[in-house]
């Protein structure tokens, strides 16, 4: 386990929700995962106690679920919340666009721009992994230009429900291509500072990832019945 996982203030189990929330969204825990307290414990050097309630606050944000005398699990997300939480991703990620346009810098943008065209290098060389974290970046960079606190604690309140699945689900080629395409148009509405194209195309995107999800969860149906 890394050295540097250990958290130096072990009494804040809110630093253990966050590494927790990370893990599920970096891919490390994934949909339907067994969480192994006792390797937690060790890798972050805490006792049982912190984690557990860390764990209780993951479940009261419907991303863990707890059963009594089987532990903890990463939970899954079903197609009926697909149906229901995207939309309302999508309109949040499409006022986010239109804010973010009329509030950003230059060096704001630039900076998008930088994640952008690392993201497609990683696309052309089919690196999932970071293509995925420099994705997450910019979709909450655009939050953070958007400067709307309440926007953005709705916005994590329900990525805590979409982003596990959002960011990890297998993307079929079509599918990871169509994502990079969504992402050129939104880079270039971006820099005009077009919002009303922007929040258009934010919401296009997420209705393509819903679309996205619901095919790669009826290919892991399809693969656990075999």
């Amino acid at each position: 386990m890394a050295g540097n996982d250990v958290i130096s203030r072990r009494s804040l189990h809110g630093e253990l929700v966050d590494l927790l929330h990370d893990m599920v969204l970096d891919g490390e825990l994934r949909p339907g995962d067994k969480i192994n307290e006792q390797a937690l414990c060790v890798r972050f050097g805490v006792s049982r106690t912190p984690l557990r309630e860390a764990l209780k606050v993951l479940a009261s944000g419907g991303l863990v679920i707890l059963a009594p005398n089987r532990g903890a699990r990463v939970a899954r997300i079903s197609p009926q919340e697909i149906d229901q939480l995207f939309p309302i991703m999508g309109a949040l990620e499409s006022l986010a666009g239109e804010l973010a346009c009329q509030n950003i810098s230059n060096a704001d943008i630039a900076r998008i721009r930088k994640l952008h065209d690392q993201m497609v290098h990683h696309y052309e060389k089919k690196e999932s992994a970071p293509y995925l974290k420099l994705n997450r970046q910019i979709h909450e960079a655009i939050f953070d230009a958007a400067n709307n606190a309440e926007l953005t604690q709705l916005y994590h309140t329900i990525m805590v429900r979409t982003h596990a699945v959002r960011f990890t689900a297998k993307k079929s080629p079509a599918r990871w291509h169509e994502a990079v395409e969504d992402h050129v148009k939104i880079m270039d509405a971006l820099e005009k500072r077009d919002g009303t194209r922007l929040g258009v195309l934010l919401k296009d995107h997420l209705r393509h990832k819903a679309s996205m999800v619901h095919e790669s969860l009826t290919e892991m149906s399809a693969e656990a019945a075999e």
